[in-house]
C-alpha cells in the first residue's frame, strides 16, 4: 500500500523541478566555457624574502613594495599560477643587491632581480640577453609602485592595453602572453591571459564561477520557499 503523508502536511517532491533547472543551467554554463590554454610565454612577477621568492598576488603596477624589500622578474613559460620551475634563478637577497647603496631620506631601496629566461623560453626568432639574471638597487620615491621601480633601472619597458608587462630592457621584441602553440584559442575567441593576469587561465573564469554561484543560491532559495509552502 502507498503510504498517506500524516494529517496537515503534504508530501515534499522528491525531485524539485527547481533543482533540476539548476544543475542543467551549471552544466550548460560548465560546457560553455572555452578551451583553456595549458602554458603561457610571459614575464611573471614574484615576491622575495629570506632567499625565497613567493608569487606575487598583486600585479608590478599596484605593488607598493616597502624599503629593504625584493622584487624578482621572470620571463618563462609556466603552465599554472606560481609555477615553481618559472621563478627568478637568483635568490631573493636584498643585502646582495642594495647592501653597497646607503639609505637616502625621502627615497626607499628596492632590490631587483630580472631574469630574462633561457633560450628554450624565448619566442621564435627572439633570444634572451646573454649572462646570469640582472639585479639592480632601484632607488625611488616612498610610493612609488613596483613597475616604477623596474622602470628606473631597466628600460624600454612595454605593455599591452590591459597593463600587462610585455618586455623588460626591450625584450622580448615582440608578443605579450600568447598562449602556447601546443594550446591554441578556439576560433574566433578573445585571447587568454596568462596565469596571474585578469582572466587567470588557471581555471573557470571570475564571470562564470559568480554566475553559477548565483545560479546555486536561487535554487537554494526557491527549495527552500517549496518546503515552506508544503508544511
Amino acid at each position: 500500500m502507498r503510504r498517506r503523508p500524516a494529517p496537515g502536511r503534504r508530501a515534499l517532491p522528491r525531485r524539485p523541478a527547481a533543482l533540476l533547472l539548476a544543475l542543467g543551467v551549471v552544466l550548460t554554463l560548465l560546457a560553455a566555457g572555452p578551451a583553456l590554454a595549458s602554458s603561457y610565454r610571459y614575464w611573471s612577477f614574484w615576491d622575495g624574502a629570506d632567499g625565497r621568492w613567493a608569487y606575487a598576488t598583486t600585479g608590478p603596477s599596484t605593488a607598493r613594495p616597502g624599503d629593504g624589500t625584493v622584487q624578482g622578474f621572470r620571463f618563462a613559460v609556466s603552465k599554472e599560477t606560481g609555477d615553481q620551475q618559472a621563478q627568478p634563478r637568483t635568490p631573493a637577497d636584498f643585502e646582495a643587491v642594495c647592501g653597497s647603496t646607503a639609505p637616502t631620506e625621502g627615497r626607499k631601496r628596492v632590490a631587483l632581480v630580472i631574469d630574462f629566461g633561457t633560450p628554450e623560453d624565448a619566442p621564435a626568432g627572439d633570444a634572451p640577453p646573454q649572462g646570469a639574471p640582472r639585479t639592480a638597487c632601484a632607488q625611488v620615491a616612498p610610493d612609488a609602485t613596483a613597475a616604477e621601480a623596474l622602470a628606473s633601472v631597466a628600460k624600454p619597458l612595454r605593455y599591452n592595453g590591459a597593463a600587462l608587462l610585455c618586455a623588460v630592457s626591450g625584450y622580448p621584441r615582440q608578443g605579450c602572453g600568447e598562449p602556447m602553440e601546443d594550446a591554441p584559442a578556439a576560433a574566433g575567441a578573445p585571447e587568454a591571459a596568462p596565469p596571474g593576469d585578469a582572466g587567470d587561465a588557471g581555471g573557470p573564469s571570475a564571470g562564470l564561477l559568480a554566475g553559477v554561484a548565483a545560479v546555486i543560491a536561487l535554487a537554494a532559495a526557491a527549495i527552500w520557499q517549496s518546503r515552506r509552502r508544503t508544511r
